[in-house]
């Protein structure tokens, strides 16, 4: 009995993943033309106490191959204590061709990121908003070749792509396979018409969308997900018009992080998102992903009680790991187009990392930028 149990979940699991591989290759490739850039974006960044990571992401910003009449950057301070704002300041003195503004937060919900975000979209004076976050850099093509894709698409959201910039080190690695999964699983579910996740680190809408949908009303009590639910919404409200956009120089580069305690919380915060996800699909795939990693937890509990066969969970593990590494393969060769190894080792230890945060998320708060936040 027990054995079928295992069985039926890693059968239900590995459709699951076939699925995302399959719909990965449908999500074409865009290739960048010559026409001349029109679209006018501002960008939002909001931060807190991030005086250390602020440097790189503006100096990307002012590498930008994009007319410099053409974007507008809206920084949001959401009351940090350090120099972040000397920081600021002092990029703006050396960068005065580039249109800037500094705001301070107006905290009105759970989310400190959503009402920074909501603060920004009244005064912006373009009508397409591109989010991203202090602690990333930016390719010098990135808005050259959103906007080509905006003049070439009937598009109103554009999702992009978000990898680790990372050291040489095994836990460094263990976060970019991580990441890499929920890239790969982004870009498959928008390949089979069913996407519902995306980064706030790399997300383009218009104005006009997010005043139609309703910004994040609806969502204001979750401390996560201005980028999920926004996305939610916007799907709900013409899917036509949501598209993802595949093509390296849209790629953003972030930090993983160097603390195993903030590396759960913010594995936490991004589980937390979940429960919120409203169409059936997203809330299976969830709930199969855990299922199966708890599942490898359970049956070896069961081989060293002698109440399973030590074949069976050979099996079980060797076929979700090849559906795996399918699956990452296609994204590091998208992502990172470098060689790419699947450690035995990053693959044993995370159904145990990936199932106490899922279990931890359902009934646990965390702490983000030196806050608490509860379920």
């Amino acid at each position: 009995m027990i054995e079928i149990v295992l069985f039926v979940v890693l059968v239900i699991y590995v459709v699951f993943i076939l699925q995302l591989i399959f719909g990965f290759d449908k999500v074409k490739s865009f290739v960048r033309t010559d026409e001349k850039p029109v679209t006018k974006f501002s960008i939002i960044v909001p931060f807190r106490n991030e005086e250390k990571n602020l440097p790189k992401l503006l100096k990307s910003i002012s590498k930008l191959n994009y007319p410099k009449d053409l974007f507008e950057i809206i920084l949001v301070d959401d009351f940090s204590t350090d120099a972040s704002e000397r920081v600021y300041i002092k990029w703006r003195m050396e960068n005065g061709l580039i249109e800037t503004t500094l705001l301070e937060n107006l905290r009105l919900s759970n989310s400190p990121k959503k009402d920074a975000i909501s603060r920004a979209i009244p005064i912006l004076k373009h009508d397409w908003v591109v989010t991203t976050d202090a602690d990333c850099t930016v390719n010098k093509n990135w808005l050259l070749t959103l906007d080509n894709f905006i003049q070439k698409n009937n598009t109103e959201m554009v999702v992009g792509a978000v990898v680790y910039k990372t050291k040489n080190n095994w836990f460094h690695q263990f976060q970019q396979l991580d990441l890499l999964s929920l890239q790969g699983t982004t870009i498959g579910s928008f390949g089979i018409g069913k996407p519902f996740m995306c980064n706030g680190a790399n997300f383009a809408y218009t104005k006009k969308l997010f005043n139609e949908i309703g910004g994040f009303g609806g969502n204001n009590k979750m401390a996560s997900g201005d980028d999920v639910f926004l996305l939610q919404k916007a799907l709900k409200n013409n899917a036509d018009k949501v598209h993802y956009l595949k093509n390296t120089d849209i790629i953003v580069k972030t930090k993983p992080e160097n603390d195993l305690y903030k590396l759960f919380m913010q594995r936490v915060r991004w589980a937390s998102k979940t429960t919120g996800y409203s169409g059936y699909y997203s809330k299976s795939l969830a709930v199969m992903v855990l299922s199966m990693n708890f599942s490898l937890i359970v049956s070896l509990y069961l081989l060293i009680t002698n109440c399973l066969n030590w074949k069976t969970l050979l099996i079980v593990f060797s076929v979700k790991y090849f559906v795996d590494y399918l699956l990452l393969l296609k994204s590091n060769q998208y992502l990172r187009k470098n060689k790419f190894i699947f450690p035995i080792a990053s693959s044993l230890v995370y159904p145990f990392f990936s199932s106490f945060v899922g279990l931890y998320s359902l009934v646990g708060g965390f702490t983000w930028k030196g806050r608490s936040f509860s379920k």
